[in-house]
């Protein structure tokens, strides 16, 4: 079996870069891609290129270097804040506190194709709002000194204002590699929901096809987020935002359908007849159709009324005249007499002939949720709506949920602009309700409190805090029903990568190069924690943050991590030992493909063709 050397990095764009090597190898030398080689491979499939070409799209200043900083891998990882989560040694909940485009990368290779929905409600670009201003040649720096972790002091976050002849731009340069990166993670069957307000909504719907398709658009959700009006308003009172809603391949999906709400059922199924102990009650459609489709004859016919009289529609009826004589046969429809005469109505039964309850179909608009109720949610929560105004209200999340996930199927949810948390809430809440077994991951940037706000006086410091002390208090209130599985949640926080980052040397001085050199004997940063590059070493070998850890007993010589997840077939067996014991080489076990891991310092030669013959060894 192979030994390898661990990578410090990963970008989902290396697995297409192999499998465009697998199909074209001739156009790779020396692992770059040589684009005359490529374009004669390529032959009548490429278009021809003529200079100032127009092309379709969406184009603004800064495009092309987004596109890069999505493929530029990151130099930070995550590491475990232990008390700060509730249950946190059950949960597969993760919060992540960090910047969001490097925390994307991280999870490029654990995560990819494994998210079954993403919902974000990223900053709205209004002029006056904080928007991410990314460094493209150092993104992880810039966060680092923002959040205080290296000794210069530097903000990521600066004002958009509207006067700024990039005003546009610099929010499209923050949403496009974001949105590029979360593409990869979702699951064929995926998708993705964009709350957004007027100001971005097409350009938004612009990157939106590029990235995704613009055949895998499915809708844009219209949420009327209030229900009052306002003197406020110059020219109309503005009641609505838009949620852009794509999948990720609109060919793999079955039709949609959402449970009854019992609301719902209430208001709009009022009728009962001979049929109701089996089929429940039922609601009524009139069964003339709107407008004519085509030329359908066969759909123009009389049907009697209870008077003897002929019911004949001006365009057309919906069914076909068998059905219809069926269902009047089986009393599923009902006639209503009014001025202009007899009206015919099929009865829609909240059951099948099976007594089962049928599935609905959601509506492109929300609109029996409002900003008042997230409003709400905050006075419950932290006694003061003002610690985070105008948050989404968990309805919103639910009735997204409700489209785009199944209870049973231990499904992941990711928010990567989480705010305070809305999404978990709603995730717990929803499996609280139906018993599912949903699962979140969100990250949230530790943007600063201002001094004076009341949420810094309440105690928060980062809106980070907010969030998560709101999961908390969320899980306390479910009191002796929590369940550890479904409302637990580890935290997680960005910071420096464990391996060192290589410099180049730009000096003449043989005694500077030697210390160079000196100092990379180990790749590893002086004062790692095991428990630290463990969660690196998970990352990079595609394992997902809730991985299940332990030591293996049966080691005497040495500590072994045991690493394990649904997600992968194979184990991961780690030691970060200074050294390997030949006792342990002896009794190690491993499958075909499963991974022992540890420091390349801690075996010599002989032990590492040993353990090479055993299985798949990778060295530090």
């Amino acid at each position: 079996m192979p030994h390898e050397r661990l990578k410090p990095s990963f970008v989902f764009d290396e697995e297409r870069l192999n499998q465009l090597k697998q199909i074209v190898p001739e156009a790779f030398s020396d692992g770059k891609i040589n684009w005359d080689t490529l374009k004669e491979a390529l032959g009548e499939y490429q278009e021809e290129e003529v200079q100032d070409t127009e092309h379709f799209g969406l184009f603004w200043p800064g495009k092309r270097e987004a596109r890069k900083l999505a493929s530029i891998p990151s130099k930070g990882t995550v590491v475990p804040v232990k008390g700060e989560g509730v249950d946190e040694e059950n949960t597969r909940n993760i919060f992540i506190e960090g910047e969001n485009l490097e925390v994307l990368k991280l999870l490029q290779k654990s995560y990819a194709g494994k998210i079954k929905m993403i919902y974000i409600d990223p900053p709205y670009n209004t002029g006056n709002d904080f928007v991410y201003d990314d460094n493209f040649t150092e993104p992880l720096e810039e966060y680092l000194k923002y959040t205080g972790q290296m000794d210069e002091e530097g903000k990521l976050l600066t004002t958009n204002k509207k006067a700024d002849g990039r005003f546009h731009s610099k929010w499209l340069n923050m949403m496009y590699p974001r949105l590029r990166l979360a593409r990869n993670l979702l699951r064929e069957e995926g998708f993705i929901f964009v709350s957004i307000d007027d100001n971005e909504i097409h350009h938004l719907r612009g990157i939106m096809n590029e990235i995704f398709g613009e055949e895998n658009f499915i809708d844009c959700i219209i949420w009327k987020k209030r229900y009052g009006g306002g003197a406020k308003e110059k020219y109309l009172v503005s009641v609505h935002e838009y949620i852009l809603f794509y999948a990720k391949d609109k060919e793999s999906l079955d039709p949609i359908y959402i449970p009854h709400d019992e609301n719902a059922v209430e208001k709009y199924y009022k009728y009962k007849d001979d049929n109701y102990s089996l089929r429940g009650p039922y609601r009524t459609h009139p069964l003339e159709a709107g407008k004519a489709v085509g030329d359908r004859k066969n759909l123009i016919f009389p049907i009697p009324a209870p008077d003897g009289t002929m019911i004949i529609p001006k365009r057309q009826w919906y069914w076909s005249k068998e059905r219809v004589f069926e269902a009047i046969k089986n009393n599923e429809i009902e006639f209503v007499k009014g001025r202009d005469g007899w009206t015919v109505h099929s009865k829609q039964y909240l059951k099948d002939v099976k007594g089962e309850v049928r599935q609905s179909k959601a509506f492109s608009l929300i609109d029996d949720v409002y900003t008042q109720h997230g409003t709400k949610e905050m006075i419950d929560i932290f006694k003061d709506p003002r610690v985070f105004p105008y948050p989404k209200p968990t309805g919103l999340i639910k009735a997204l949920l409700n489209i785009a996930t199944e209870k049973e199927n231990n499904e992941i949810i990711l928010d990567f602009f989480a705010g305070s948390c809305t999404t978990a809430h709603a995730i717990m809440d929803l499996n609280k309700e139906d018993g599912g077994n949903r699962k979140f991951i969100c990250c949230q940037m530790p943007e600063q409190c201002d001094k004076e706000s009341p949420a810094y006086k309440a105690g928060y410091k980062t809106i980070a805090d907010i969030a998560k002390d709101r999961i908390r208090k969320a899980i306390n209130g479910y009191g002796k029903s929590a369940q550890p599985e479904k409302t637990g949640f580890r935290v997680v926080k960005l910071t420096n990568s464990n391996f060192k980052q290589w410099q180049d040397y730009k000096g003449k001085d043989l005694k500077e190069l030697q210390q160079v050199f000196e100092h990379w004997q180990s790749p590893l940063v002086e004062g790692w924690k095991e428990e630290n590059l463990l969660v690196e070493i998970l990352l990079q070998e595609g394992f997902p943050l809730d991985s299940k850890t332990g030591y293996l007993e049966k080691y005497n010589k040495n500590k072994i991590i045991q690493v394990t997840s649904a997600f992968c077939e194979h184990k991961l067996l780690v030691c970060l030992d200074k050294n390997v014991e030949q006792e342990t080489i002896g009794e190690l076990v491993l499958d075909s493909e499963d991974r022992f891991i540890c420091l390349d310092s801690a075996l010599n030669d002989e032990q590492k063709v040993r353990l090479s013959d055993k299985g798949f060894l990778k060295t530090i």
